[in-house]
Formats: C-alpha cells, structure tokens, sequence
C-alpha cells in the first residue's frame, strides 16, 4: 500500500474520522485527504509534507519511519535550505517539479556555522578568568496529561530556564512558548540538528536556552504565545505554518 492508503487504513483502524485528526494534529483536513489520496500539493513543500506526514502517524497509532522513507523513495529526498531560509521567515510555496539537492549552499551555511561557533567561543574563553559557560539546553513542561515530549536531549542534560534573575542575552537566545491549542514545533540548529520535535498541547509551556543561532517551525503559529529574551515577539495570527530564525544578541520586539 502507498502512504495515503496506510494512513487511512490506520485511521479507520483507530476508530478516528479525518475531523478527529485534523483536531489532533492541527493540520487542515483538505491537507489530510489530499495525503490520503496521495496528493501533497497542499502541503506547501517537502518539509511540510514530511511534517503532516509524521503528525498523522503518530495521532493513527501508525509508525511514521517507513512512511517518510517511502515519500523520500517517491517524490525525491528533501530539498537543502539555502542561507536565504535560514536567517530569514520562510513563507511556504507550492513545488511541481523535483529539484536537485542545493549541496553546495547547505556546506556553505554549515562552514559560516562552525565558523562562527569557533570565533565565540574562542572570544568567550578569552574573556573568562575561570569556569566555564553553562550547557545550552532545552526544557519542555507538560500538562497533565504529560503528552508533549523533546525528541532530542543535550549530550550535557536539560534544565529549566532560571527567571529569578534577568538574564544575559548578548550570548544566549531564552525562547519560552506557552500552547493555548495544538501546534506542530520542530527546533533546528543552523546545521539543521533537530532539537526538538513534537505537538504542543494546549496548557504545555516549553523552554530553550541556546548558544547558538536557531530555526523555529510552527504548524499553528496562532495557537502559541512565543517570548524570546524576556520579550513576547508576534509568531502569527492564522493557522498557516512560520519559520522563524532566531539567535543570540537577536532582540525581539517587544
């Protein structure tokens, strides 16, 4: 059986309509029944379709692995992000056609990446008598019903973001995000790491310290108050998915 034909199998199996997993996952159903009938025109791109893809699994109770290396088999490995859509919001666009991988700007955005991660912590050392920097980390807090989980940990442990003194922000991005409805986020480093990955339900509040310039997806930017460095910053006023760079020294409006 092809995705669609899985997916939808696995939803009657769970007893689910498309209406209940459009609940569950925040994705529109026209999305949901285009996928089903292995059309991903809606989905806005590779990225995305490989988002909804996931998403549906998991609310189905279906694996979402061997799916996306179907989809990868068949419409083409995703695309490579450019450096344009790394420092800037990225508005989701419709692909007819498959592309080749832009390999040449993804080593190009990887090289500025490692490059600059060495000169700050070159100045950073310098500049220290002693000690060391605290571990970037994430932290997620859930509702009761404990369902929004990290998908990745620091090799170095999680901890929770100190509001007890205002913290420094010219090396550190502090990004808080309170869900008041379902929203799909993905957390990437500039090489395109997976930080974290997972639905925010509503109630959940998750943190991050990073020492790093980073890249937020959101399925359902409208469900979510977002404050980075102490500051709210507006992450969107509809159900459309935003892509937002963020970094240290990176001042939001407040």
């Amino acid at each position: 059986m092809g995705i669609g034909d899985t997916l939808a199998e696995a939803r009657r199996q769970a007893g689910l309509t498309v209406s209940q997993v459009s609940q569950r996952t925040c994705i529109r159903e026209t999305i949901i029944r285009g996928i089903e009938r292995g059309d991903y025109s809606a989905c806005g791109g590779d990225f995305y379709a490989r988002g909804h893809i996931r998403s549906i699994a998991r609310a189905v109770g279906a694996d979402p692995e061997p799916l996306i290396r179907e989809y990868d088999a068949t419409q083409g490995a995703p695309q490579a992000i450019s450096a344009a859509d790394v420092f800037e919001p990225a508005t989701p666009i419709k692909i007819r056609e498959r592309r080749r991988p832009n390999w040449t700007a993804a080593l190009a955005v990887i090289l500025v990446a490692a490059i600059g991660f060495g000169v700050y912590h070159l100045v950073s050392s310098s500049g220290r008598p002693s000690g060391h920097s605290p571990p970037a980390a994430h932290h997620a807090t859930t509702d009761s019903r404990g369902k929004a989980k990290p998908s990745h940990h620091s090799s170095q442990g999680t901890r929770a973001v100190s509001h007890q003194h205002s913290p420094s922000y010219a090396h550190v991005v502090v990004i808080s995000l309170t869900a008041s409805a379902n929203c799909w986020v993905e957390l990437t480093s500039a090489s395109g790491k997976i930080i974290y990955e997972g639905v925010a339900y509503p109630g959940t509040t998750l943190h991050w310290r990073e020492h790093q310039a980073v890249t937020l997806r959101l399925g359902n930017p409208g469900g979510v108050t977002l404050t980075v460095d102490g500051k709210s910053r507006p992450a969107g006023s509809n159900n459309q998915p935003v892509t937002l760079s963020l970094g240290p020294g990176r001042q939001a409006p407040g």
